[in-house]
């Protein structure tokens, strides 16, 4: 398995990320257990969680469960060296965590204590903040997105709360590295330039959704990471799995994830299916799994990137790993860009 930089640090990880998001619900704990230890010995030392896991559904009652299955691991297996553990600090929610309080300087101090116990471990390697506390344009919120009400000072004195709190747990050996999550090109460059500016801690990574069906990261997002050093941590890069074709001719799979959200977090559309089947036809004709050649075309970006997957269950993963070593021919690549251009926005 490739390993990148994230960042600028000296954190090493492999460019593809284990997403934990059903740990915990979906997934029993036995369970994502052998994944873990799947996806070290396929060479991935990258996990990814959050303290509002488990999803699918998101409740008060299974906040952080996702972060204790991944302690309990750390706890059995004593493998704690062998893996880079990501996890976030909620923002504001409809009352998932802290009665949807989302997070400042005092929050972070408080937050970052309790995943270490939920993890079990003295250092979160990546702390990051799950979205902007000002707003976001992600999860199809671009359709509408209005910035026009934001207070540009109150955002950057939030920032440098923020960053001093996070500065102070660089410092105590709490966390090594930090990021953001769904936050736009503006948001990321103004992180970085206050932290420079102070000698705060620099952002690392950004975790944006990404995907053949979904590449609004490829314009500002991607210039901002070239220049400025940042990993993308692609989240769906399967879409939800409508790039397995699992979802086709209407299908909902029994325990997918459509089956407990219908319409997948709005990417559902009269466009979409139609869509995901050109790339399928694409796989098909070049004796290609589509979900390793969607994993595979992530490699191809001409920025950094770790892409993050999710598997319900072991058969799942399995099926998954199966296409760690593939490299798609330009050939393959050329033809995606030409679907894309045909087809840019899917959802």
């Amino acid at each position: 398995m490739k390993q990148i930089p994230l960042g600028r640090t000296d954190i090493k990880v492999s460019d593809w990320c284990l997403g934990t998001m059903t740990f915990g619900n979906q997934t029993p704990e036995a369970d994502a257990h052998t994944q873990i230890d799947m996806a070290v010995d396929a060479g991935i030392n990258f996990l990814d969680t959050a303290e509002m896991y488990p999803v699918n559904p998101i409740r008060a009652e299974t906040v952080g469960l996702s972060e204790e299955v991944i302690g309990n691991w750390i706890a059995r297996t004593g493998r704690r060296d062998d893996i880079v553990v990501a996890t976030k600090v909620s923002g504001n929610n409809p009352g998932w965590v802290r009665d949807g309080r989302g997070y400042d300087g005092a929050v972070i101090r408080e937050a970052v204590d309790t995943s270490l116990k939920r993890l079990q471990t003295d250092v979160i390697d990546l702390y990051q903040m799950h979205w902007p506390i000002r707003g976001s344009y992600m999860f199809r919120q671009n359709w509408s997105y209005d910035p026009s009400g934001q207070n540009r000072q109150q955002t950057l004195d939030h920032m440098m709360d923020v960053l001093g709190a996070l500065d102070e747990a660089v410092k105590v050996g709490k966390i090594r590295a930090i990021g953001m999550s769904n936050e736009s090109a503006w948001g990321m460059t103004k992180w970085i330039d206050l932290a420079e500016a102070a000698g705060l801690p620099r952002m690392a990574s950004v975790q944006n959704e990404y995907s053949l069906l979904c590449r609004l990261y490829d314009t500002d997002m991607a210039e901002m990471a070239v220049n400025e050093d940042v990993t993308l941590l692609s989240f769906s890069p399967l879409a939800c799995g409508l790039l397995t074709g699992k979802y086709q001719g209407n299908a909902v799979p029994d325990g997918s994830r459509m089956s407990i959200n219908a319409d997948l977090g709005g990417r559902m559309n009269d466009r979409v299916l139609p869509i995901t089947q050109t790339y399928l036809d694409l796989a098909a004709r070049q004796g290609l799994n589509p979900v390793h050649m969607a994993l595979a075309w992530q490699r191809t970006r001409p920025f950094s990137v770790a892409a993050i997957f999710g598997a319900t269950n072991t058969d799942q993963l399995t099926r998954i790993l199966n296409g760690k070593g593939m490299v798609l021919a330009d050939e393959v690549v050329a033809e995606i860009n030409a679907l894309h251009k045909a087809h840019p926005m899917p959802y």
